[in-house]
């Protein structure tokens, strides 16, 4: 019997007071979930929107977050 691990590749966002959030890549596309949520904010169609998506999210005026593969 084998089994097969699928592996979603996770980025976490660190803004200036830590974990702003985090993109998984699955099947749907990038989906954002911000630090602490109960659920996600949304799935985008590229990596790049969901970047964004979640700069957006942040507290206004935050500067741009470090993204760190993981």
């Amino acid at each position: 019997m084998s089994t097969t691990e699928t592996h979603h590749p996770l980025w976490v966002a660190y803004g200036a007071s830590g974990v702003a959030g985090s993109i998984r890549k699955d099947a749907d596309g990038y989906t954002v979930t911000m630090a602490g949520a109960d659920a996600p904010t949304g799935t985008y169609p590229s990596m790049e929107i969901a970047k964004n998506a979640l700069h957006a999210h942040m507290a206004p005026g935050s500067d741009w977050p470090q993204f760190r593969e993981h």
